[in-house]
């Protein structure tokens, strides 16, 4: 049984049963009555529905009645139907259907018949219904009114013609929506896999894949879903996938096989007997996490995520691997991840939202308006005058009320039932547009851009905050070594600095000397890298010279101390590095003589400038974010030992012996690098003796066994023997910028777009990226997270201290930084974490600060301190963060989580009220993504995740500001002309209705021909105000982008807002009293050539309709009508569509008015010869002349009293448009890097993960060596060093 909550239910569904009701309750005996309350109680079924129909078409003889009653009877119940709050069996909208459809057959055939229209009107009614739009189901109760004729005054063909229409366009375009829907999914679910099928693999598709099934999967195909990993065609069953899609990191990760299903799961016949018990979690959206265990033979093995292959990886590196389905289909973790979609509407929807309800308003306003003065009208007049009867009878409260409703269908056309279609086909039109730009087309990776979604496209021209991420969104993610520092000096310079020097040097010289810069020649290294560039021959020379033995040192540690993974195909390397920083320096080590060549369990080999080294490998102490180092210890081939550690400046100078030499010159270099945004770490070394070794092995051997805090134990012996280290040199590389993301940034600030950046990457490379991208500027003042805690507790104790009083008395708004000059916030998740509710500080280490407090150790204020006293005051505290964020030209969160990025567009979005867009590449920007008001995905080097999650999706980020300055304000430009438009030419078509009223009697006589009332809105008035929302634009893209302070008006919601709305009110009241006085004023008392008064009802009709089309459509130079004035760039279909209309107008006019219509339909086509008499008068064309004059004249005059004495800045460039178009913008270049400021960033670049270190260590990922590799002759020592 379904049990329903009426008073959850909108007015109208109340409203519905108690019409239905009060009709039974007149008509029927007591029992119906009682059977209407027992359905308002919630206890109805299908049987009740099929009673009530049989006690209304039994007991009701009056047609008007028997179809009101059903009618909102039906209405009700299908209100109530989609607004279930419990139950266990939900009815079926098509039950209902079926229902309504069998009901109405039977009141067809008998007594009590209504018209057979009413059959299909409920049909269409139940698809509104479906949707639950409040417009539909009104105009849904206006569809039922028409058909009783004691109301209507309109034929049924006036609502029904435009209905199926509009219905029939809106099937088509969500048919093709639905299409390319179903075709995504078809193509994802036809994927092939190999399935065990009676003993044998067998190809099948996705969608055919079901928990249990034992699947086949080869090198470089997709994981279909949540796996089992049993065994592959790698050593000890290890697989290799890339997780770009879950995660968005690009390097690879290994899975392994348990070692049972390993050795004894490797054929077809093994797997087929394969009969295992899995017992796992439920399926949950955590991907770090997989607990389950395995019952097999009478035994039980733990498994755990690394024997899960995750649905959305993909198989790299193992040509083939077995595994068993785990998890299929919605309950796979990556579809588990997908968040909740989250229904958004643009502002511009809800305001036209708001503004429908205002004209329902004033509908029903107008409507009781009229209603009385049918009343009082028929009372002094109407019952007095004998020729007036109509022989309907009824007093005159009772025809005020039916003078009610009819004046509620004819004047309905306020707000047709075409505006959100119109409005749909637009916004898909604009999305065509966005689909096509070249200009936004990525040719490197064939990408062009993509509007994933039609309905939010205006919204991109009103953006007031951007959220973004910065790995592969503002970076490429591809990590290039650019300079070094080898003790005590500095190598490697940009081509762009040697421009420099060369012209400070010599200008006169400057195109010879820079014509003969050339990068270094590597063709003396066979395994160098083609595609890698450096400029610095010193370097080369210095290490092919071996005067400097460090340089050696320094690429050999380079070349050893690491964790990537080599592969050799086609007498190629192939690197796979746990992190692109990670490759990158291996990668520059191999093109500068030293190439990491194999690796075992316990040994790496190396060929040293051509000769080829193996060394033995005696411990790897992985890196982790903790400890910011790795370190690897070596023994020599000549038997030394040798400890190599890289890592981050801030814990690598902690650990320095005293006596290492050239640290402050090594620091001197790390302030340049970081000033140039580069990623460095330092590299040192440090010799072991044999018993030092043997000492500190033993406790690393009792440290990996231990079963309590195995970390900890581990990295307090990792301390024991990473000190006293002696410093070679640094490395710096560069994550480098994608390009055009400076300017880009700029161009958006100009527009007053602030730009926040959310990123998981530390503070220090966050920094130097944001300076990079000018995002950041030297004459910014910074604030780090301690500096906002201090003024949030301060403003927080403040306001504690202050009374209620004094606290209304004080300045609303004041500021948190007074001072004059920019300022920027940097602040990390910690910090957030109170700010966002996020107490994850153990109480361990809360303790652990207190007490180094005790002792007067300057230790920083933990943001945990001062917390809020209530939630009102931790709520006070969110809207003093947004508000000190909001006062800063630039805001970076680092170390930030995914969920926290989504919570800071929440706060945004909350106290602001603002419109966000969220751009991002990876999986971990999801949840951003879909908070924010639009979600932008790039389409890089981290998956599709985003992209699949986004709104709009492009390849690089600077094609963001033609998404937004171009597209996004040309679009809401078009929709805010488009309705205030749309909403002027109905008011101005139906009010005319209105003050024919006052010479009707207020009896609900249409002014206009039915026909004419019919397709107004379908084909006379439709396509110029389409044309004007898909093409018209100001200025030109070039434009657009020049000066983006045209961006503003559509920030503050100028174009469209109440005042446009009342604006297009009273315009259109103005031209309704042009259209119907003057041409009354002009009939009055007039006769024709032919001695004929054209003073009739239908002339007049006539008439006031062609003035309608022709001051809403037409363009005639001079001057410009309404929608030409509205109208910024002509082409030739918008002025084909002008006047098309017009003479489509005339066409199907002249046809329906003709004699032959009229004979074939004689009750539907009565304007018989109307159209050629009223034309033919010269005086009547004289009358339409005029009237367009006096109505256009002062629309004229205000538009340009308003561009020449309050002109805004569209009016500004339109008219030096062609001055601009000539001129040609100069491009500013960007310096090569900033000088000049002090205090050291760390910018140490590592995986923020652990790397392979376990793997190596295990030699389950080693493959086997080929027995013969070439390896190049010993390559010649040169003693010049070569420079330019």
């Amino acid at each position: 049984m379904m049990k329903v909550q009426p008073k959850h239910l909108p007015c109208i569904g109340v409203c519905c049963l108690n019409i239905a009701a009060k009709v039974v309750e007149e008509e029927c005996n007591i029992s119906s009555t009682q059977e209407l309350i027992r359905i308002s109680q919630c206890k109805f079924t299908v049987s009740d529905l099929s009673r009530m129909e049989k006690i209304v078409s039994e007991k009701l003889k009056f047609q008007f009645k028997a179809i009101t009653a059903l009618t909102f009877l039906h209405l009700y119940h299908a209100l109530a139907l989609s607004y279930t709050s419990e139950g266990n069996e939900r009815l079926n909208l098509e039950k209902l259907e079926a229902q309504l459809k069998a009901c109405l057959c039977r009141l067809v055939f008998s007594k009590a018949k209504p018209s057979v229209l009413a059959l299909s009107l409920f049909t269409l009614e139940i698809e509104a219904l479906q949707s639950l739009d409040l417009f539909e189901i009104a105009h849904c109760v206006q569809r039922h009114l028409k058909i009783i004729p004691q109301i209507s005054t309109l034929p049924w063909y006036t609502t029904l013609v435009p209905l199926v229409l509009v219905l029939g366009m809106t099937a088509i375009k969500d048919l093709v929506d639905d299409l390319a829907r179903h075709r995504m999914d078809r193509e994802v679910n036809n994927r092939k896999c190999d399935v065990l099928l009676n003993g044998r693999f067998q190809e099948s598709k996705w969608m055919d894949i079901h928990v249990g099934d034992i699947v086949r999967l080869k090198k470089n195909d997709f994981i279909p879903a949540d796996i089992l990993l049993l065994s592959t065609s790698e050593p000890n069953s290890l697989c290799y996938v890339e997780t770009a899609e879950l995660d968005g990191e690009t390097n690879l990760k290994f899975k392994m096989g348990t070692k049972v299903t390993h050795e004894r799961l490797q054929t077809e016949h093994q797997l087929a007997n394969f009969d295992a018990m899995i017992e796992c979690e439920e399926p949950n959206n955590r991907l770090d996490k997989f607990t389950g265990t395995m019952k097999w033979r009478n035994d039980r093995f733990p498994i755990d995520l690394d024997n899960i292959l995750l649905r959305g990886c993909k198989i790299r590196n193992t040509e083939t691997s077995h595994g068993l389905v785990i998890f299929a289909g919605f309950d796979t973790k990556i579809m588990r991840n997908g968040g909740k979609t989250r229904f958004k509407r643009t502002k511009i929807d809800e305001l036209m939202n708001y503004m429908v309800y205002t004209i329902f308003v004033l509908l029903i306003l107008v409507a009781a308006g009229m209603a009385i003065g049918h009343t009082f009208w028929y009372e002094q007049i109407g019952s007095m005058a004998w020729y007036l009867y109509d022989g309907k009878g009824g007093n005159s409260s009772y025809r005020g009320f039916l003078s009610f409703w009819g004046y509620i269908i004819i004047l309905n056309t306020m707000v047709p039932i075409s505006l959100y279609v119109s409005v749909e086909f637009i916004r898909l039109g604009q999305s065509k547009f966005i689909n096509w730009d070249l200009q936004m087309y990525y040719a490197e990776k064939d990408t062009p851009a993509k509007a994933r979604t039609t309905t939010l496209n205006e919204q991109l021209g009103q953006i007031e905050y951007i959220f973004s991420d910065k790995t592969g969104t503002l970076t490429q993610n591809v990590m290039a070594f650019k300079k070094c520092t080898i003790n005590g000096c500095t190598y490697g310079c940009e081509v762009k600095y040697f421009m420099q020097q060369i012209y400070k040097v010599a200008p006169l010289h400057f195109f010879f000397l820079a014509f003969s810069v050339q990068p270094v020649d590597f063709s003396w290294n066979v395994h160098a890298e083609k595609t890698f560039k450096f400029y610095d021959h010193g370097l080369v020379s210095t290490i092919r010279s071996g005067k400097d033995p460090e340089a050696r040192e320094f690429f050999k540690l380079l070349s050893l101390c690491h964790t990537v993974m080599v592969e050799q195909k086609e007498d190629e390397l192939v690197y796979q590095a746990a992190s692109p920083d990670e490759g990158a320096l291996v990668s520059a080590a191999r093109n500068f003589g030293f190439v990491f060549l194999a690796r075992s369990q316990d040994t790496i080999t190396i060929s040293e400038m051509g000769v080829e080294s193996t060394y033995e490998m005696l411990a790897l102490l992985d890196f982790n974010s903790d400890r910011k180092r790795m370190s690897i210890i070596l023994r020599f081939p000549n038997g030394k030992i040798r400890l190599y550690c890289k890592g981050a400046d801030t814990v690598i100078y902690e650990r320095l012996h005293p006596d290492s030499v050239n640290k402050e010159n090594t620091q001197s270099a790390l302030d340049v690098f970081a000033n140039e945004t580069l990623r460095t770490l330092c590299l040192c070394y440090k010799d072991i003796t044999e018993e030092e070794f043997q000492a500190w092995s033993r406790k690393h051997k009792e440290a990996t066994v231990t079963m309590n805090n195995r970390e900890a134990a581990l990295d307090r012996v990792y301390e024991e023997v990473e000190k006293d280290l002696f410093l070679i040199g640094a490395t710096a590389i560069e994550d480098k910028l994608q390009d055009g993301v400076p300017e880009t940034i700029a161009k958006l600030a100009q527009a007053d777009i602030k730009i926040w950046v959310l990123t998981g990457d530390k503070k220090e490379t966050a920094e130097n990226i944001g300076y990079a991208c000018r995002l950041l500027t030297d004459e910014m003042q910074i604030h780090y997270g301690e500096d906002v805690n201090e003024k949030l507790q301060a403003k927080q104790q403040n306001r504690r201290n202050e009374g209620p009083i004094n606290r209304l008395q004080r300045k609303v708004n004041e500021p948190f930084f007074p001072e004059e000059g920019k300022n920027a916030l940097i602040i990390t998740g910690g910090w957030l974490n109170e700010i966002l509710y996020e107490k994850k500080k153990k109480k361990r280490k809360l303790r652990l600060k207190l007490k180094r407090r005790k002792h007067g150790l300057n230790v920083p204020s933990s943001p945990q301190d001062n917390l809020p006293n209530d939630e009102h005051e931790k709520e006070q505290r969110q809207i003093d963060f947004v508000d000190m964020a909001c006062e800063c030209n630039a805001v970076i969160c680092c170390r930030v989580t995914p969920k926290q990025k989504a919570n800071v567009v929440s706060l945004i979005k909350k106290y602001k009220k603002a419109i966000t867009l969220s751009i991002g590449d990876g999986a971990n920007d999801v949840n951003m993504i879909k908070t924010a008001d639009i979600g932008v995905g790039i389409s890089g080097q981290e998956g599709m995740q985003a992209v699949m999650s986004s709104d709009y999706a492009f390849a690089q980020f600077r094609y963001l500001q033609r998404l937004l300055l171009v597209h996004g304000r040309w679009s809401y430009i078009r929709m805010c002309k488009f309705l205030r438009f749309f909403f002027f030419k109905n008011f101005a078509f139906t009010l005319a209705h209105f003050w024919y009223s006052f010479f009707n009697g207020f009896s609900a006589q249409a002014a206009y021909e039915d026909w004419f009332i019919t397709l107004y809105n379908v084909l006379y008035s439709s396509l110029p105000v389409l044309l004007v929302g898909l093409l018209d634009q100001d200025v030109n893209d070039k434009l657009s982008l020049r000066f983006p302070k045209l961006y503003l008006p559509g920030q503050k919601g100028l174009l469209f807002n109440y005042k446009n709305f009342f604006t297009s009110l009273f315009h259109g009241i103005f031209t309704s009293l042009i259209i119907f006085f003057i041409p009354y004023g002009a009939f009055l008392q007039t006769m024709g050539q032919d001695g004929e008064a054209p003073s009739d009802y239908q002339s007049f009709a006539v008439v006031t309709a062609t003035l309608c089309i022709f001051l809403t459509n037409c363009f005639v130079d001079p001057p410009f009508l309404q929608i030409s004035l509205d109208t910024s760039y002509w082409t030739f279909v918008n002025c084909f569509a002008v006047i098309g209309s017009i003479a489509l107008y005339f066409g199907v006019m002249f046809d329906i008015h003709s004699a032959g219509i009229h004979v074939i339909f004689t009750s539907t086509f009565t304007f018989t010869g109307a159209a050629s008499n009223a034309l033919r008068q010269p005086y009547l064309w004289l009358t339409i002349i005029l009237t367009v004059g006096i109505s256009l004249l002062p629309i004229i005059f205000i538009k340009f009293i308003a561009k020449t004495i309050w002109p805004s800045e569209g009016d500004k460039v339109q008219r030096k448009r062609k001055q601009y178009e000539a001129e040609e913008v100069p491009v500013k270049r960007p310096t090569p890097f900033r000088r000049g400021v002090s205090g050291r960033r760390s910018t140490y670049a590592f995986s923020h993960s652990r790397g392979y270190a376990d793997l190596i260590a295990s030699g389950r990922s080693i493959r086997k060596r080929t027995t013969a590799r070439k390896v190049p002759a010993r390559i010649p020592e040169v003693s010049g060093a070569g420079t330019i």
